[in-house]
């Protein structure tokens, strides 16, 4: 059950990573949101923040994308360190890889000792996938049907909003129905645990396929972000080295709203 939160909360970490700003897609209102309850010591940033493949194709930029990155910066001057890790549609980012910008620190990739004292390889995850590295015609292609799935799921979901429904993806979905889908996401985190004990780290922390998760694979965790498009995920580190998943489907205004229609004893237990 959602709880409403009246104030942040504060996580040793967090990760985000494919938000995709200057996209349709991008769900920046929830990222603001999240941003506004929720504060860490670290933010690491794993790639695909910025869409530069779209913005090079048609510029679109509202005034909410450009709050998300004044949200992160404002973050950085109050004493968070931010680390950005670029991917794939950011990759001009990796242009400036060993620079800072904002206080924003650039980096190929990093490693990041949780509380409890395990070392973990921060990776975007798409050097490891060889549709982008070897056939890019073909990632700009599967980019273009996923934009056209999510142009479909927005409209779908505003009717299911307006009755009082929560947001469901297709994409989302499919990734678990479809087997060649679960083959590739299977095949990906086999490959990034590997590259994580060739590291020596005792876990990975990637993002690049849209597929919030924390498991163990051969006595390697595996943790992926996940996304801000379709799941609205993140990664948290809490003050003892535990990592969950958060999920941030609708604003804190917007379960506020719901919170108040429940019965009494619903909202008790809320």
């Amino acid at each position: 059950m959602d709880t409403i939160l009246e104030s942040s909360t504060h996580y040793r970490t967090l990760f985000l990573s494919d938000v995709h700003l200057g996209t349709r897609g991008c769900q920046a209102e929830l990222l603001v949101d999240f941003l506004k309850y929720h504060d860490a010591d670290t933010i690491y940033l794993v790639g695909d923040i910025i869409d530069g493949w779209r913005l090079k194709s048609g510029w679109y930029w509202p005034q909410m994308h450009n709050d998300v990155v004044q949200k992160l910066l404002r973050k950085v001057r109050k004493g968070t360190r931010v680390v950005y890790v670029p991917g794939n549609h950011d990759e001009f980012a990796r242009d400036y890889i060993g620079m800072t910008f904002g206080g924003v620190d650039i980096v190929d990739h990093a490693f990041h000792e949780t509380a409890d004292g395990k070392r973990l390889l921060v990776i975007h995850g798409d050097q490891f996938d060889i549709v982008v590295q070897h056939a890019r015609w073909l990632a700009w292609l599967g980019d273009w049907a996923y934009d056209v799935a999510l142009w479909s799921n927005t409209w779908f979901n505003k009717a299911r909003r307006a009755l009082g429904f929560t947001y469901w993806s297709f994409s989302a979905w499919a990734k678990l129905k479809v087997k060649d889908a679960v083959n590739f996401i299977g095949a990906f985190e086999m490959t990034l645990t590997e590259e994580a004990r060739k590291h020596g780290a005792d876990g990975v922390v990637c993002g690049h396929i849209h597929h919030a998760t924390i498991r163990e694979i051969d006595g390697v965790t595996y943790i992926n972000t996940g996304d801000f498009v379709e799941s609205c995920t993140a990664i948290a580190e809490h003050a003892d080295g535990r990592l969950e998943i958060l999920r941030w489907q609708a604003t804190a205004s917007e379960r506020l709203a719901r919170q108040a229609n429940l019965p009494a004893a619903q909202r008790a237990a809320a």
